[in-house]
């Protein structure tokens, strides 16, 4: 903005498309985000000092936290106080995981508005704790393959016989989200594990599949939530608009251009997915005819007509 950095950040479904931009990209800003741009709470409970011990703070630290307010919401400039009071030898990235756990938690125990169980996304560290569960995605994951360069024959080949594999796979996958049953979520489980065991001798693909194999939870999400995407390339889709918007008018220069950018970004992609036409949905505001129906409306209708939650309805 005004040429300086920022993120646009882009949350979306397969009713609507929303932007946001933010000046920074880490985890406070996503959970920002996901939280619509509501002012930051945060919450000291359990589940915050079960957070701050997986990111390594000090058992010190964690029991000096123990003399702050416990299970009681609080806002940025209580809690730096707060900090400032009972932590003043706090270091930059320890105060920032404190942070973190606290408005992660907060986010966790909110009531009245909704709670996002479940992110697909690249695998990025910002996106990981904030939500209950983590989708990665199957393309961002197979760009690695490709980017291999083997330099002889028997590795080339064994490059391009595995990527093959790899993508039967993934069509496997496809085709349960079309017709899940619990025996071929077995036999998908077990063929995941064969799969990513394999060994060719090329030393780094071999140790791309490894960090696949890694990654297993993550990429098999669909056999618990059929109704779940493979990839997030609508999110891609939607960052190359921006993209292109940014290349033509080179950026907004004010805060209010940032917030006048996302908000009709979201309007037209939004608008798009639901097929109603942008101008259409402008020309019926600005008019006061108010003929074309709430996004929103549309939006919690189409939801009920996909079942985008069917699988966590049922459990």
């Amino acid at each position: 903005m005004n040429g300086q950095n920022e993120h646009c950040h882009l949350v979306c479904n397969p009713l609507y498309t929303a932007y946001r931009t933010t000046q920074a990209k880490d985890r406070l800003s996503v959970i920002d985000v996901l939280r619509n741009g509501r002012p930051r709470i945060f919450l000291l409970n359990a589940e915050a000092l079960g957070y701050l011990e997986r990111v390594g703070l000090s058992n010190v630290m964690r029991q000096r936290l123990t003399h702050l307010p416990h299970d009681q919401v609080l806002d940025a400039a209580r809690l730096s106080a707060l900090l400032d009071e009972h932590l003043p030898t706090l270091g930059p990235q320890q105060r920032t995981w404190i942070l973190e756990a606290a408005l992660v938690a907060a986010y966790h125990a909110e009531v009245g508005a909704p709670v996002v169980r479940l992110l697909v996304c690249d695998d990025a560290p910002q996106f990981k704790w904030i939500t209950d569960e983590v989708a990665l995605c199957w393309v961002h994951d197979g760009r690695y393959y490709k980017k291999l360069e083997p330099m002889i024959a028997q590795h080339r080949l064994a490059s391009a016989q595995f990527q093959q594999r790899y993508w039967a796979f993934y069509h496997q996958l496809l085709a349960y989200r079309c017709a899940p049953t619990s025996d071929e979520r077995a036999r998908l489980e077990r063929a995941f594990d064969t799969l990513f065991a394999t060994t060719t001798g090329y030393w780094a693909l071999d140790d791309r599949i490894a960090k696949t194999r890694a990654k297993k939870a993550e990429l098999l999400q669909v056999l618990d939530h059929p109704e779940l995407p493979l990839h997030n390339n609508d999110a891609e889709l939607g960052a190359r608009m921006r993209v292109r918007k940014r290349d033509v008018r080179f950026g907004p220069r004010t805060r209010a251009g940032a917030h006048a950018w996302d908000t009709f970004m979201t309007l037209a992609a939004t608008a798009k997915k639901l097929g109603v036409s942008f101008y259409t949905y402008v020309h019926d505001r600005i008019s006061g005819e108010q003929t074309v129906p709430p996004l929103a409306d549309l939006i919690r209708a189409r939801a009920a007509e996909l079942h985008l939650g069917e699988s966590w309805d049922t459990t």
